[in-house]
């Protein structure tokens, strides 16, 4: 490792050593006093934000070509660290008032974010293994972090078991895919392919395995069953970064791996796509239709919009709507990380220690009592049907037309009946909320008021204002190609 290989990754490395040093620093502050550990860990993420937008224009390789800095990562980068520091905020108060406050939360956090990052860096099949390995294992630990619960310690056992055994099929995959071409760098394996030298059936083999393992870090049916027990078992906090960062991750990942290495077997995945995204609208929308747990029913509302997210990657290796493809990705993602965080900061406000204020009818008459936050779940529900003029509308649009030019009309007209179907879970939350009696207790934190006014001004801002986001998503697109 050289300097300059050392400024390329700079960002990601400044947050994994901070999040080392966090550990060790916290073990002098009081255990009445862990909001500086969560402060200390809001200072680390905004150093490392600062450093990604920093960045020049140029794409940037390091350490031999394994690692690439562009647009599409720095892009996803801010989506990772906004994800993390609007987290924080939300564990801050969450956090005391469940007796959790520790201050490896923190530190694990940041260790989670800095393998997403390196998911976007990844420019080799070695580095996204290892990148899939360092988001994942603090998850796991976070997943469980309300220890001697037997619902959180169930999710993070489910959690663990069905990840390492997707962690077994990614590299399983790597090693074929090494196998059919000699090459695990994301251009070797392309030119491998185009010189006509590398073993189809293994590698066919090998890319549907690694579709495999991203679809269970992206919760794409059938790989989703862990999904809604570990969404409830676990943390609201960390169900709420789980939901946004792992998610965008695993469509990071597959976006950058396919897009780069395997546009010649489009011809081959793109039916077994077009079934999985079918399948996740319908599962999610369909069984979340049942749910009185609102942690449950955000867990398949998450399935669910994976499921357009997947819509987005069905057409990636046609050229003449590529970036469209890419840019309407990471637009819908920005957009579900506003909607998602501002509704489970709603979800964290309404609910009380073990599991209390999670059903649907706590929801009662939450309108009358506390009616700005009432306001806030409306835009937020609103939102993931895709009323205009709100984000999750954009978002769905864009995603629509980019299925529309690629030639999938019928998917995307499957995904406009889902967005429907789904606004008879969603309403019913605003039903209950304005139309029903009830004594509501929520929360006042101002840290978790803050959570709100951000996300809720993202919904709308942007929502009204959306070619500039486009914009910035397109600029990105055109680094990665």
């Amino acid at each position: 490792m050289n300097l300059t290989d050392l400024v390329t990754i700079l960002p990601l490395a400044v947050l994994a050593v901070w999040a080392t040093l966090l550990l060790l620093v916290d073990l002098w502050i009081p255990k009445d006093r862990k909001g500086i550990t969560a402060v200390l860990a809001a200072l680390g993420l905004a150093l490392a934000m600062g450093l990604s937008l920093t960045r020049g224009q140029q794409p940037q390789q390091a350490f031999g070509g394994m690692v690439i800095v562009d647009g599409f990562a720095i892009f996803l980068d801010m989506i990772f660290l906004v994800s993390g520091l609007l987290s924080i905020a939300l564990a801050h108060d969450y956090l005391k008032r469940m007796n959790l406050a520790r201050g490896e939360y923190y530190a694990l956090l940041l260790y989670a974010i800095s393998g997403m990052i390196l998911m976007t860096y990844a420019y080799d099949l070695i580095i996204v293994f290892l990148a899939l390995e360092l988001l994942s294992i603090p998850l796991y630990i976070l997943s469980g972090f309300i220890r001697l619960n037997s619902r959180s310690e169930e999710a993070a056992l489910k959690y663990f078991l069905l990840g390492a055994f997707s962690s077994g099929l990614v590299l399983y995959g790597v090693a074929l895919i090494f196998g059919a071409t000699a090459r695990t760098d994301l251009p070797g394996i392309l030119a491998a392919v185009q010189q006509a030298s590398a073993n189809p059936a293994m590698l066919l083999v090998g890319g549907a395995l690694l579709l495999v393992g991203f679809s269970f870090k992206s919760a794409i049916v059938p790989f989703h069953e862990w999904v809604p027990d570990v969404y409830q078992g676990a943390p609201s906090s960390v169900t709420a970064f789980m939901s946004v960062g792992a998610k965008a991750a695993g469509f990071a990942a597959l976006m950058r791996v396919f897009v780069t290495a395997f546009p010649t077997l489009s011809a081959d995945f793109t039916p077994v796509l077009w079934g999985l995204s079918a399948l996740t609208m319908i599962v999610g929308n369909v069984i979340a239709l049942a749910q009185t747990n609102l942690k449950r029913l955000l867990a398949y509302s998450s399935i669910a919009q994976a499921g357009y997210l997947m819509m987005a990657f069905v057409p990636y290796a046609q050229g003449m709507v590529l970036s469209d493809t890419i840019a309407a990705m990471l637009f819908f993602l920005v957009g579900y990380m506003f909607t998602t965080l501002g509704a489970w900061a709603v979800v964290i406000a309404v609910e009380k220690a073990e599991g209390k204020g999670l059903e649907m009818t706590d929801y009662a008459g939450l309108g009358r009592r506390h009616p700005w936050l009432a306001a806030a779940m409306t835009l937020f529900m609103l939102s993931f049907i895709g009323v205009p003029p709100t984000l999750g509308f954009w978002g769905k649009f864009y995603l629509f037309r980019t299925a529309v030019e690629g030639g999938f009309t019928t998917l995307a007209l499957l995904g406009l009946l889902a967005s429907i179907f789904s606004a008879f879970y969603y309403f019913r939350v605003v039903v209950m909320m304005f139309m029903q009696t009830g004594k509501a207790e929520a929360r006042r934190d101002p840290w978790l008021a803050l959570t709100l006014g951000i996300t809720s001004l993202g919904v709308i801002g942007f929502g009204l204002l959306p070619g500039s986001l486009l914009n910035l998503a397109l600029q990105a697109v055109l680094k990665l190609l």
